[in-house]
């Protein structure tokens, strides 16, 4: 096994995504930012780098069959293994009519991004992963994929339209079970985390939390020992390093 452990992160040049990078690169992993913009990821690593984590960029579109292959490559030719995958990117439009006035090509966007490009980015690194010895998979979720609490009239899913968006996640959510048994016998774990409302870009600064306050779920999942759980759903509203389940 390689002295250094590799991680990646899609999504990662701002945000949850390189809060995840920093504090994986904190615990002594080799980050590689996956980005579709060259130019931002190079800066994020920059600044990574200045904090005394090593970390590069790689250009990865994720809704690309040839970035995501060539992105597969380049680092096929670099590390021997690749320890940790976290599946960060996403996107949404933002609150949306109801469901049966949402545009449908702004649904296929979101599915594209949110749920097939994490299936295309893991299809893509699986060698990779197979070769570490204890590898983990992390599916950037959120509580708005949860069914159950979509049909909760207590819950404040309740009221929330952005059916494509919803969908997306829950779809994300069932690949990762999907992933989760398949790859069990390689002791791959897969795993999913929300990390809830967050102040980000992507909602506009709307959220309690601080990214980095959100990506501890996710750096908790993608460092679980041995003993540790997959395909399972978990939030971490306590803001701790406990994992706690969310309903599916």
């Amino acid at each position: 096994m390689a002295d250094t452990m590799n991680a990646l992160v899609t999504g990662a040049n701002k945000g949850i995504g390189f809060a995840i990078a920093r504090q994986l690169g904190a615990r002594g992993y080799r980050i590689w930012l996956g980005c579709r913009d060259e130019p931002r990821g190079r800066q994020a690593a920059e600044q990574l780098t200045a904090n005394g984590i090593t970390a590069q960029p790689i250009v990865l579109d994720v809704t690309s069959d040839e970035s995501v292959d060539a992105a597969a490559k380049v680092l096929s030719a670099r590390i021997e293994a690749l320890d940790v995958l976290v599946n960060n990117a996403g996107m949404h439009f933002g609150f949306t009519p109801p469901t049966a006035e949402e545009p449908l090509d702004q649904m296929a966007t979101m599915f594209e991004v949110n749920a097939l490009g994490a299936v295309r980015v893991t299809q893509a690194f699986l060698p990779l992963l197979r070769r570490a010895e204890t590898a983990r998979i992390v599916m950037m979720s959120s509580g708005l994929g949860s069914i159950s609490a979509t049909l909760d009239m207590t819950s404040e899913n309740w009221t929330v339209p952005m059916a494509g968006y919803c969908a997306s996640k829950a779809a994300l959510n069932m690949y990762a079970a999907k992933f989760a048994k398949d790859l069990a016998p390689d002791g791959i774990k897969v795993n999913v985390a929300d990390p809830g409302l967050t102040a980000t870009d992507l909602t506009g600064g709307m959220g309690d939390r601080t990214p980095e306050e959100a990506a501890r779920v996710a750096v908790t999942l993608a460092t679980l020992g041995p003993l540790g759980p997959t395909a399972g759903f978990y939030h971490g509203i306590e803001l701790n390093d406990d994992l706690t389940r969310h309903e599916w």
